[in-house]
């Protein structure tokens, strides 16, 4: 008996479309990770991007549990000495592009190379309810159902 390991032409991608508004970011980040990697897939390689293309929507809508909205900070440095510099996840939601919060997320739920950075150019994020990809008739997934924890009220 040998291994599986998919080649490219074997690779079928499909398009999901995420809502969500009402959803715990951690639990969120955990799903759209794991269907960029595609280890929801019975014939995952961890070596391919066999991971699905994934559409979120209401991205300003994210909730967190405990004080994470106010206690969370997200760092950088701005090169000079002294220059660390920090936002709190509040001012990012309600700031110019309140997406990065979960853009963030995903992209330290994956494992860090070249593939994942591929993989994460497979996912779109959106602060309001439009985006762009009707024309690829994405299925919707309905996170706030699998679980319910997944969801928390305001």
């Amino acid at each position: 008996m040998k291994t599986y390991s998919a080649k490219p032409a074997e690779i079928e991608k499909k398009w999901i479309l995420i809502d969500a508004e009402g959803i715990v970011l951690g639990r969120l980040a955990t799903i759209v990770a794991m269907r960029l990697r595609g280890k929801h897939k019975a014939s995952f390689t961890p070596h391919m991007d066999m991971g699905d293309n994934v559409i979120i929507i209401n991205a300003d809508k994210v909730q967190m549990t405990g004080n994470k909205r106010t206690d969370k900070k997200y760092y950088w440095h701005t090169g000079y000495p002294g220059g660390i510099k920090h936002r709190t996840a509040e001012q990012l939601l309600e700031g110019r592009f309140p997406e990065r919060v979960v853009i963030k997320a995903v992209e330290r739920m994956l494992p860090g190379g070249p593939l994942s950075r591929k993989q994460m150019s497979n996912l779109r994020v959106y602060a309001g309810t439009e985006h762009g990809h009707e024309a690829q008739s994405p299925e919707v997934l309905d996170v706030a159902s699998m679980n319910p924890k997944n969801t928390r009220s305001a």
